[in-house]
């Protein structure tokens, strides 16, 4: 099918005034893409050509191709290192290995590139053509007829629909309507059929008035040495040959006479022809006789010179010539009106066995909802060169120590409604950079359905949300971003998607299985949303393109992929999980889900080599909120895993919530905590932590601050200094809906109370001395932490992380004057952050003749030397904190 490549640098047209086949050209491969299949069977038995001979395979030796392809791969290689063996999962695991390795190959077979996949996005969608018209594509199996419509053609049917018989419907159910641009009044056609147009600069190449067949004989006397001009000569052979074997010599000239040939082969007609002037009368004109004599010759081995065959091959194609003939954005202007202009609203029409219907296209790339939300519009977003944004920043270079801060646009102002791009681009990007991150993760970008949602519930996946601006409006996000050196990772729903029908993919075609599974299957257990049919081409092909869009189109560093365990169980991850392998791999999962997983991984990492992706194996339900853990989520692809880059470790928080509902301050368990800190230790270099998750504030659950000075107020009766200070600090995040009368109130950020000398800005000046920590001491990346003091009665942790010493107390109310910690080396220790201090709100009981510590010989903690600290506890007179020291150690 025809396809328009919107991020190329090069595009050529066989046929240029049709649908056509374009070569494309990728930033780290190039391909050719078909849409339409076409099967040509030629008989090869030419006299003259060599025949092929196939020696015998011995099935005892590998192929090397074969050999190369499985180098380095083992299906199981992570359950060996780590020593597991449990022959069911075993089996499974290479069983999905095969499975992967068909489904590549299945790929291919319809992919010239098994890249190309990710691409579905040059190809799918409305897309400007440069010449002079615009190509929209979009699938739809269900359906039988397709049209576009909007207020470029005053939302008629008809006008511009899929033309059958035109490649405007093919085998796999995609549609393909062309939109001329109108010519001007008072302007003539271009004299050429194939005059292309640069429609991104502003100039009037190819208007200097030189004749065009002046520069195609220029280019054929440059180009071509003599007696090398065999091809410009003979290019029509192979055409004129299969229309010979089509329809014979004399074969039809216009498409009336096309209509008339009966379906017949060309030898046949030819005979028929033959009978019919055998008693004409002699010619001088040249014989019709040009059926190769009744022989029959292999199109595709045409006899040359090899030596010239290498020449050409070895010559660049005459490019510049070509490009000499294309003409500007002012000539473009000057002659046409775009077809469909910048701004338009439209949505695709389609006539389905239940009737007709008006979808928002299924690529659309920027979609408005109308007020009510029932119904929603593509908008065609193509601002003029002048007018579009344009990059100005590179993305930083990944750190080894992510510091992510997450971040909902919408909710991140301080006024009682919704945030735009350019509110948090101006106003937050620069809070964040200043608290130390080096990373943000937003929530909530693609659009979706209903505000209150908070953007789990996805409509449109390839379209920026218009509730906050419009898609250069984010591109403007991203880029201050990456100028003040901050990542931007994405939280991305593949998981589910809405499954409201009229503004969503949900019955797109009419039918139940274009996008989604059937049945029970095709509905997610507790959350009403849909699920996707993972094991179809077509849906691989618009979850992959959807992916490598958001990092060509809005130059995306990465993406935490949200509630895997939807995905990959039938239950939806809504089953108690013991541990054991064969609950990984039994009747509930999803195998095509798996695959697709690896499919993501493989192909970002393949064409983004600085992607991070990370997996978030959680199902979320205010009564049930767990970590199913797949086995192998940050393993590489060829070693058994899915190829992740980070996993989520949602138990973290979920621990904390745990311990400040449930459980009294002087009952905690510090093994519990180091433990579920630590998180699997084969992996924990991959894991991420969240201190408090978004989930307890926004999905019914009460946040940390909600939790802590509501007990406070209990245990002190009420007190107005208590009540004032929770007031103070509490901040529950709650988005408009029918519960609230949809009220804003809430849905804001009070950034204010930073300006306040007081509680907040002591706690916004301990964030920010803790994220410089992890930047200039390289607190994270310096290796997994060696707890070597645990001690659950004095309650008190403590581990070294390179030259760190950091020591914790929990106890709700025991300070420790002189507490002995072990270290390995002797020498002095500077306390480089107290969370004491008088900065952070603390009392300062460690005065500041103690922050040089020296080592003591004594054996403590199965080290040679201890250190002596005081450590107060973790409350104090104005505060409930954490009571914690990081000391730095100096040789002697």
């Amino acid at each position: 099918m025809a396809s328009v490549v919107s991020s190329t640098k090069i595009s050529f047209s066989i046929c240029p005034s049709e649908p056509s086949l374009h070569f494309l050209s990728h930033s780290n491969f190039q391909s050719i893409n078909f849409r339409t299949k076409i099967r040509l069977t030629v008989k090869c038995t030419a006299t003259n050509q060599p025949s092929q001979q196939h020696s015998k395979k011995d099935p005892k030796k590998k192929d090397k191709n074969e050999e190369g392809d499985e180098k380095g791969v083992n299906p199981v290689g992570f359950l060996t290192r780590l020593g597991i063996t449990h022959k069911q999962f075993a089996v499974f695991l290479r069983e999905r290995h095969k499975a992967f390795k068909d489904l590549k190959e299945e790929i291919f077979k319809r992919q010239f590139m098994v890249k190309d996949i990710a691409y579905g996005f040059e190809l799918l969608g409305l897309h400007r053509h440069p010449e002079h018209r615009m190509d929209f594509m979009d699938w739809a199996p269900g359906a039988r007829y397709c049209s576009l419509v909007g207020d470029f053609n005053d939302w008629s049917p008809t006008e511009n629909s899929a033309r059958e018989g035109l490649l405007g419907h093919d085998d796999y159910g995609y549609w393909f309507v062309v939109l001329e641009d109108k010519l001007r009044e008072g302007e003539e056609p271009d004299e050429l059929y194939f005059q292309q147009y640069n429609y991104m600069e502003d100039y009037d190449k190819g208007d200097s008035g030189v004749d065009i067949e002046e520069i195609f004989q220029k280019a054929n006397d440059d180009y071509w040495e003599p007696g090398e001009d065999e091809y410009m000569k003979n290019r029509f052979k192979v055409p004129a040959k299969l229309y010979e074997q089509l329809f014979g010599p004399n074969g039809p000239q216009t498409l009336e006479e096309l209509e008339e040939t009966p379906l017949e082969d060309g030898q046949t007609r030819y005979e028929k022809w033959k009978e019919q002037h055998k008693d004409d009368p002699p010619s001088n004109l040249p014989s019709m006789h040009v059926i190769d004599q009744g022989k029959e010759y292999d199109i595709f081995n045409v006899v040359s010179d090899p030596a010239w065959l290498e020449k050409i091959r070895s010559k660049e194609p005459p490019l510049p010539y070509w490009l000499e003939i294309r003409k500007g954005r002012k000539a473009w202007l000057k002659k046409y009106s775009p077809a469909v202009p910048h701004g338009s609203k439209y949505r695709v029409y389609f006539n389905t066995p239940s009737g007709p219907l008006e979808r928002v296209p299924a690529w659309a790339t920027y979609v408005q909802p109308d007020p009510d939300g029932k119904q929603a519009y593509a908008i065609h977003w193509e601002p003029p060169p002048e007018c579009a944004y344009k990059w100005k920043y590179t993305s930083p270079k990944v750190s080894k120590s992510l510091r992510i801060y997450e971040c909902h646009v919408g909710i991140s102002g301080s006024e009682p409604k919704i945030a735009s791009f350019s509110d948090f681009t101006e106003k937050v990007l620069p809070h964040i950079k200043e608290a130390g991150y080096n990373a943000i993760q937003l929530i909530g970008v693609v659009e979706h359905k209903d505000y209150y949602t908070v953007g789990y519930r996805v409509t449109n996946f390839f379209a920026v949300s218009s509730r906050y601006g419009t898609p250069d409006d984010f591109k403007r996000l991203v880029d201050e971003a990456h100028g003040l050196g901050l990542l931007v990772f994405l939280e991305i729903v593949h998981s589910y998607a809405a499954a409201d029908e009229m503004v969503g993919l949900s019955l797109f075609d009419g039918s139940n299985d274009c996008y989604f599974q059937t049945g029970k299957r095709g509905h997610h257990k507790f959350w009403g949303t849909r699920m996707f049919k993972y094991g179809d081409q077509e849906v691989l092909q618009f979850l992959l393109s959807n992916l490598n869009w958001w990092v060509v189109e809005y130059q995306i560093d990465g993406f935490q992929f949200h509630s895997l365990s939807s995905m990959i169980y039938t239950h939806n991850g809504f089953a108690s999980f013991t541990g054991d392998l064969e609950e990984y791999c039994n009747q509930y999962v999803d195998k095509d889900a798996l695959q697709y997983l690896m499919f993501a991984n493989e192909l970002l990492h393949a064409i983004h080599p600085n992607i991070i992706t990370i997996a978030e194996d959680v199902e979320l339900l205010i009564s049930l909120h767990q970590a199913t853990s797949y086995p192998g989520l940050c393993e590489p692809i060829s070693q058994g895993g899915l190829g992740f880059d980070y996993y989520v470790n949602l138990s973290v928080s979920e621990m904390w919530l745990s311990l400040l509902q449930t459980v009294p301050g002087h009952e905690w368990s510090m093994s519990k905590i180091v433990s579920t800190l630590m998180g699997n230790k084969h992996y924990a270099d991959k894991m991420l932590v969240y201190a408090e998750n978004h989930n307890q504030s926004i999905s019914g659950g009460q946040s940390f601050a909600e939790i802590l000075f509501g007990e406070a107020n209990k245990q002190s009766s009420g007190s107005e200094a208590v009540v004032l200070r929770g007031l103070a600090v509490l901040k529950r995040v709650e988005f408009p809906m029918q519960s609230n009368n949809f009220s804003y109130s809430l849905a804001n950020r009070q950034w204010d109370l930073l300006a306040n000398v007081g509680l907040h800005q002591h706690l916004f000046s301990f964030d920010k001395d803790l994220m410089s920590l992890g930047e200039n001491q390289k607190a994270i990346s310096r290796g997994l932490p060696n707890v070597h003091h645990l001690d659950d009665t004095t309650m008190v942790i403590a581990y070294i992380r390179g030259p760190l010493l950091f020591v914790l107390n929990f106890h709700p109310t025991d300070s420790y004057p002189t507490y002995n910690v072990g270290v390995e080396e002797a020498g002095e220790y500077q306390i480089i952050l107290n969370t004491d201090d008088e900065k952070y709100g603390g009392e300062g009981l460690i005065d500041a003749g103690k922050y040089l510590q020296r080592t003591v010989v004594r054996r403590v903690d199965g080290c040679r030397y201890c250190l002596q600290l005081q450590l107060p506890s973790r409350s104090g007179l104005d505060d409930e904190k954490l009571s914690a020291v990081i000391l730095q150690f100096w040789p002697d």
